[in-house]
């Protein structure tokens, strides 16, 4: 299918062939018939990405800060290598959507095949949308109408928070889409409206849909307009509608403003107010949060939950079922506000015009192509590589790590990369390009199907890991599954009991699991020393995780497993190899169960004895500076201490003879641990790290987690 893509280094547009993806759980598929490029945020995007490096910076202070941070903490180079990265990663755009229904996933019950839908789909032939993201189109409404509906539920949002009554006087200010869909709400909620903006042209058009206009381009005084318009007594609720880092708006919405007027942000705005402006009046100030209740709720939005009826008149879904009901009594006409209607294939031209400032409404339409060819699944990147025998590759899961650190460390060693899945097709064609893949897909069956395929790799949420790696063994394929291996004892189980049937059919896999820090240099020759020094040892080890949303999916114990399993383990492993004895009894405590507070699993000390006599205590606290380093182990055994500093320094006090470990970078040991596994597949040696104790570590990371839950 085809998609429109923008990168963010250079802000070039590119039309990209990618996998379509399928109807998952609780989402609608979608044939896309009309889509709408959003001039205020799309612009936004189109402009940052081609600006320069400086300028990219100005735009965003707090990513500069957060960069600096990671200087200090992780070096340079580390740190160059992930603002690269991002910036290299193109971004899909577009949110304003409108189709047919092709497929329908497990759990939607209230659109069937052939629905016209809107949604906030991207500019792509086939989207896959939450179900609570979609509304059904009235047959009047035509799709290149209909894709206006996620822009005015933004607006109608904001109407909703002023909660205007018939007859007031309002104002909007800046006449946009967004400000004139907001004009037209306006006015069939029985208000008298004014709206200002410098576009003539927009001034013309809101005048036709009923509003008296200030031409702010011909240095009309806006506020003074605005008190005429009311016969002196203010403004009752003013909507800020444009884009602009400027104060202005505010404060001239203030001044215009009755006393107990209300002032919504529905737009982006310089907010350096003048606090005897909102004083003297009692001004209610309040920003508008896109499409309004649910917006930014992964529950709502992801897991389908809705939001009752009775307590939540109005979701995102209910606002954009209002805003098409507007368009079909012919309340909001949106037939002006197109400007430009452009095909998808030509994407480039109609971002061009936007950059020029030429278009208002630019509306993408989508040319009649076979079906097959809009939802093929597997696309073709690059032709057939060469590479050792037994090193051919297929990797699921496309994120951030996977993309980042994973594939090319796979590629580094000498790995083949055959195939990149990825649930929704576009990251497994972004990335599978970078690493020279050969083919991208949406459909993970293709990978376990492939006979070409020597080893799966299983980059993907921890919920699906033990599943994935169950499909490989089964498939007569070696797994390489970044970490946790599973969420479970049983789980683990069920691995098990697949290794041992495979072996009975003579077919020996290798499991790796992606604990890479006991490859880091570092950690290996912290190990020699300690290897050296006779009797039980006592470590501790500190990761200063730092805070994560509590709604992440990492948290969520059924998806992620919770922080300590998915993260923690981590550490678990690199114990297990310091010391090199079967993990024994584990407990932990988390930070408030004492007091019986409600929190999360992710500040926790967790406490180890091992077969060999030696202990071992992990740090793992998620409420700390992001200033101070991330990782820190001490090992005390023999009278000797050794303290490995963020795998970037490794000092040793008391140990004649050993000689400090530093570094120019930060080395943690992933390309290492990539390559020992690509080298086992390869020459058919045995796993890097054995199998018992891959099981040992899983296993004793499920009970830290319960311990501590």
């Amino acid at each position: 299918m085809l998609q429109v893509l923008q990168s963010l280094s250079t802000g070039a547009i590119e039309v990209a062939d990618v996998a379509a993806p399928k109807a998952r759980p609780g989402a609608v598929l979608i044939e896309t018939r009309a889509s709408l490029i959003s001039a205020g945020t799309e612009r936004m995007l189109l402009d940052f990405g081609r600006a320069n490096l400086i300028d990219k910076a100005l735009q965003q202070p707090e990513k500069v800060k957060q960069t600096l941070e990671k200087v200090r903490t992780d070096g340079v180079v580390a740190t160059l290598e992930a603002v690269r990265s991002k910036l290299d990663q193109p971004l899909p755009l577009g949110y304003c959507n409108a189709g047919v229904v092709l497929d329908i996933g497990a759990g939607v019950s209230e659109f069937s095949v052939g629905d016209r839908v809107l949604s906030n789909g991207a500019h792509a032939e086939i989207a896959a949308i939450p179900r609570l993201l979609c509304a059904r189109i009235p047959d009047n409404v035509p799709d290149d109408h209909a894709c206006f509906a996620v822009l005015g539920a933004i607006g109608l949002q904001g109407v909703r928070l002023a909660a205007p009554s018939l007859g007031e006087k309002v104002c909007v200010l800046g006449l946009g889409l967004i400000g004139l869909m907001t004009v037209q709400i306006l006015k069939a909620a029985g208000c008298r409206v004014i709206g200002a903006d410098f576009d003539t042209s927009r001034l013309a058009m809101a005048a036709q849909f009923g509003a008296e206009t200030i031409d702010l381009g011909a240095g009309q005084d806006p506020v003074a307009r605005a008190m005429a318009f009311t016969g002196g007594r203010g403004i009752d609720a003013v909507f800020i509608t444009a884009a602009t880092k400027s104060n202005d708006p505010v404060q001239q919405a203030a001044r215009m403003s009755r006393k107990r007027g209300r002032i919504i942000l529905v737009g982006v705005a310089g907010l350096d107010l003048d606090r005897a402006d909102f004083y003297e009046k009692e001004l209610t100030f309040q920003v508008s949060c896109s499409y309004g209740p649910g917006r930014y709720d992964s529950d709502y939005e992801q897991k389908g939950r809705d939001y009752p009826i009775g307590f939540v008149r109005w979701t995102e879904q209910r606002n954009f079922e209002a805003v098409l009901d507007l368009m079909a009594s012919g309340a909001l006409n949106v037939e002006p506000l197109i400007s430009h209607r452009v095909s998808i294939a030509e994407a480039n031209v109609a971002y061009d015009k936007l950059h020029e400032g030429e278009g208002l409404g630019i509306v993408l339409t989508y040319p009649q192509r076979p079906i097959a060819e809009k939802t093929k699944r597997v696309v073709s990147l690059a032709a057939a590589t060469k590479a050792a025998p037994g090193a051919r590759m297929g990797v699921i899961g496309a994120g951030n790590y996977a993309s980042r650190v994973l594939i090319p460390a796979l590629t580094k060693a000498g790995a083949s990369i055959r195939t990149v899945a990825s649930q929704a097709g576009l990251t497994a064609v972004i990335h599978g390009r970078k690493a020279g893949a050969e083919q991208a897909t949406s459909d993970v069956d293709t990978v376990f199907a492939d006979p070409e395929i020597d080893a799966v790799v299983i980059a993907t949420r921890h919920d699906s890991h033990a599943g994935l790696t169950l499909r490989a063994i089964e498939a007569g394929k070696h797994v390489f599954v970044e970490k946790p291996l599973a969420l479970s004892e049983d789980e683990l189980d069920e691995i098990e009991t697949a290794v041992a049937a495979a072996r009975a059919r003579g077919f020996e896999p290798i499991i790796s699991v992606g604990f890479n820090r006991r490859f880091a240099p570092h950690a290996i020759a912290m190990k020699a020393a300690l290897d050296r020094t006779a009797g039980p040892k006592c470590l501790t080890t500190l990761f200063n995780a730092g805070d994560i949303p509590a709604d992440h999916w990492t948290q969520d114990p059924q998806t992620g497993g919770g922080r300590i399993l998915g993260e923690a383990c981590h550490h678990i492993d690199l114990l297990r190899f310091l010391i090199g004895a079967e993990i024994g009894d584990v407990r932990g405590v988390r930070i408030g169960r004492a007091s019986g507070a409600a929190v999360r699993d992710d500040k926790a000390t967790i406490n180890f004895a091992f077969a060999d006599g030696s202990i071992a205590t992990i740090h793992y606290f998620a409420n700390g500076s992001k200033a101070f380093p991330k990782e820190r182990i001490e090992a005390f055994a023999g009278g000797r201490t050794f303290v490995l500093d963020n795998f970037k320094s490794l000092k040793g006090f008391g140990a004649p003879g050993f000689k400090n470990v530093g570094g120019f970078k930060q080395d943690k040991g992933n390309d290492a641990c990539a390559a020992a596994f690509v080298a086992a597949v390869r020459e058919g040696k045995p796993a890097p790290v054995p199998l018992a104790e891959v099981f040992d570590v899983s296993r004793a990371s499920v009970r830290a987690a319960q311990f501590v839950d």
